[in-house]
């Protein structure tokens, strides 16, 4: 079964990179830009029942800065 576990900082967290991205964005003339997080993408293969919400706790996300969202594409 596949999986896919996004990542991303919470939104009280500064993002110093989507920023950069943003910026060079509007550099390039794409002055509708207002907003850019960056974040992960896991793709997954996994046995059916497989506890990705403990895997994602434990090991894909730091929690203190980080949120995510688990989803099993049809």
């Amino acid at each position: 079964m596949k999986a896919r576990v996004y990542v991303s900082l919470k939104t009280s967290v500064l993002d110093p990179q989507g920023q950069a991205v943003r910026t060079a964005l509007v550099g390039l003339g794409h002055a509708g830009v207002r907003t850019v997080r960056q974040g992960k993408v896991f793709e997954m293969t996994v046995e059916p029942g497989t506890d990705l919400d403990t895997i994602a706790r434990e090991v894909l996300v730091n929690p203190v800065i980080e949120e995510y969202k688990i989803e099993y594409p049809r």
